[in-house]
């Protein structure tokens, strides 16, 4: 399979017209998080003296979850030893306002509805853990809509390992390979080509890798809500 554009799709999307079912990364891809997750850090900042950290900045980082966002804020990373703590503070502040300013990505409802209209097969696979997940997608009313949800714990792995979208692809009942998995990270793709599932790049997304995600080598990018919506019309539900 070759990379595509939007504006040029391979041979009429091919690799997408052997898929079945669709599954999507949450954070960065089917829903704008970001300003919830950023004012998550905001908050421990505020507790210790110091000015809220940019929006512009912690945006991009918002896919790496924790991690992405304590290192935007104040400069850490997990192997720092203040680090364990500091994570299990920001997933309090981020539990007690799950839902303030999330939402789905414009154009991502009209992709949802289409894909339910035409009877094809969505999940949802994640790397944030249950505990934040599951009361997320609930609150969204995604939780009746979506065939299966996979959190970052779910298996013993998280993405870029491929353990959870092959658990997610039997959760449907359905060969990886004939999975599209459309994530904004690069860890997506490479979770998605390990699992052996046609990938889709969420260009509109968070997106906060030093490559763009034309260099992620996805079979395809989507730049807008509505280029995902037009590749996706080639993945039609199982006869």
């Amino acid at each position: 399979m070759t990379q595509n554009t939007p504006e040029s799709p391979s041979a009429d999307g091919a690799a997408l017209a052997a898929c079945d079912a669709v599954l999507f990364d949450f954070d960065g891809t089917l829903a704008d998080t970001a300003p919830d997750l950023a004012a998550a850090v905001n908050q421990m900042r505020h507790a210790r003296g110091l000015a809220p950290a940019p929006y512009e900045k912690l945006r991009p980082l918002a896919s790496a979850g924790a991690r992405g966002l304590i290192g935007g804020a104040f400069g850490i990373g997990p192997d720092d030893r203040e680090f364990a703590a500091m994570r299990e503070e920001f997933l309090a502040n981020y539990a007690a306002n799950l839902r303030v300013e999330t939402a789905l990505f414009p154009g991502i409802d009209a992709v949802l509805d289409d894909l339910d209209a035409r009877g094809v097969r969505w999940g949802i696979v994640t790397n944030k853990v249950a505990r934040l997940t599951d009361p997320l997608v609930k609150l969204m009313h995604l939780d009746t809509r979506a065939a299966c949800v996979v959190s970052g714990d779910t298996t013993p792995y998280s993405k870029p390992h491929p353990a959870p979208l092959l658990h997610a692809a039997e959760a449907l009942g359905i060969d990886a390979t004939r999975v599209v998995y459309v994530g904004d990270d690069l860890r997506d793709v490479q979770a998605g080509h390990a699992a052996g599932m046609a990938t889709i790049a969420a260009a509109y997304g968070y997106c906060g890798n030093i490559e763009p995600p034309a260099q992620w080598n996805a079979d395809f990018v989507a730049d807008t809500a509505g280029a995902l919506f037009a590749l996706l019309q080639n993945v039609k539900p199982r006869a």
